[in-house]
């Protein structure tokens, strides 16, 4: 390389180093300004809540009655259809009545061997009450008399007694229902022999409108209810106690509401758990013993109840539920006490989704924050933006405007 190239080289690496420093001398350019985040609220509103209570249970028949034999012997009839409807004292079976023909006749017939030594015992002793006066026959004599007599009445009385007795046994061959209601399958055919107080029934009557419905609760959750309404955070129901609904097996509430008839007065020692039975109509026939279902109690009301989305409650390190509430434009944190979910359908007719109750931690007319928190951090500034959450929504035509103001 000759001295005119090495020279030109130089010159042009001065040049290169020599705009790089202007480069780096100038002004860097400013970091963009970012505006106060807007995020999604909901404000609280008071209002009134049911306090409402779901619990498992199963159906029960709110009469049941097995049906066994009072005598013993073959069965010569069966006058029902199985699963049908039978009226109270129907003629279900019929047993062998010959037996009891025969002891009945007898029964007759010694009660009128009875009354007729009654008349002679009674014929004797007037006689005898007559001519004892004249000392035609001993005192001794007279006596007897009336003794006889006496015994022939009692055995008189035995002889109705034992023709009762027979009636009863005769007529208890035609085996009755007890109570009017469908009656289930017959354990027994014509043939069978069939003894007085046997263990296994012959059939089973039930009455099935109304039907009960048999459902367990805690004992704590009936202690806090009872706290909560004896310090006027709560009103009862309605004047006839809890109304009760029925949710069903494939998910369809029945069609009929119900009342609460009673709680236990005892606790189960092994679950912690009082048995609660309601009733409820059944003209239909759609509910039959032994079905399981969801009972829906409400047991009281929150006059001034205060309802968060759930998606507006988070938890900290120490598991406390918390919110963020934009206040004069700063957003702050607030622990909250947390009583159960609601069904915001109970609320109101037109809203679907869940959300908390809370009773402590929020007033009515506070912004609470529950879209975009990611955005924000407590005692920043932040502007709130009234939406529908996701999963709250009205029905109808305004699901589609919830839907577009949740996805923004």
């Amino acid at each position: 390389m000759n001295k005119t190239t090495r020279s030109c080289l130089f010159l042009l690496a001065l040049t290169l180093a020599g705009a790089a420093f202007l480069a780096g001398c100038g002004e860097a350019p400013k970091p963009q300004q970012q505006g106060t985040p807007t995020v999604g609220v909901v404000t609280t509103k008071a209002r009134k809540v049911p306090m409402l209570t779901r619990l498992s249970g199963r159906t029960a028949a709110y009469l049941e009655s097995d049906v066994r034999p009072q005598v013993g012997g073959i069965i010569l009839k069966r006058l029902f259809t199985e699963g049908s409807f039978v009226k109270k004292d129907a003629v279900l079976y019929e047993i062998d009545p010959a037996p009891y023909k025969a002891a009945y006749d007898n029964a007759q017939a010694g009660l009128m061997q009875a009354e007729a030594n009654v008349v002679s015992a009674r014929l004797l002793a007037e006689r005898y009450a007559q001519v004892v006066k004249v000392n035609a026959v001993s005192k001794q004599q007279y006596d007897d008399a009336v003794a006889s007599y006496g015994q022939a009445k009692a055995q008189v009385a035995a002889g109705k007694a034992s023709v009762e007795s027979a009636r009863i046994n005769l007529d208890y061959t035609k085996v009755k229902a007890p109570v009017a209601g469908h009656i289930g399958k017959s354990s027994v055919t014509p043939g069978a022999l069939v003894t007085a107080n046997q263990p296994s029934a012959l059939a089973k009557v039930q009455q099935l409108d109304p039907m009960y419905v048999d459902v367990t609760q805690s004992s704590a959750d009936i202690l806090r209810l009872k706290r909560a309404l004896a310090g006027g955070k709560l009103a009862t129901s309605g004047k006839g106690g809890a109304k009760v609904r029925l949710l069903l097996e494939d998910g369809s509430t029945y069609e009929r509401e119900g009342a609460l008839q009673f709680s236990d007065v005892s606790v189960d020692q092994s679950t912690g758990m009082v048995t609660v039975r309601a009733e409820f109509p059944n003209e239909s026939g759609l509910l039959f013993p032994g079905m399981y279902v969801r009972a829906v109690l409400e047991e009281a009301v929150n006059e001034q109840g205060i309802l968060v989305p759930q998606q507006a409650v988070s938890y900290d390190s120490q598991g406390r539920p918390f919110a963020l509430v934009i206040k004069n434009g700063v957003v702050e944190t607030r622990l909250l006490t947390v009583d159960r979910s609601i069904d915001l359908q109970t609320v109101d007719p037109e809203l679907s989704g869940n959300a908390w109750l809370v009773s402590k931690g929020l007033a009515e007319g506070e912004q609470v924050i529950v879209e975009g928190s990611q955005k924000v951090m407590p005692g920043k500034p932040a502007t709130g933006r009234e939406t529908t959450p996701s999963g709250v929504y009205k029905s109808g035509a305004a699901n589609a405007t919830a839907a577009g103001s949740s996805g923004r």
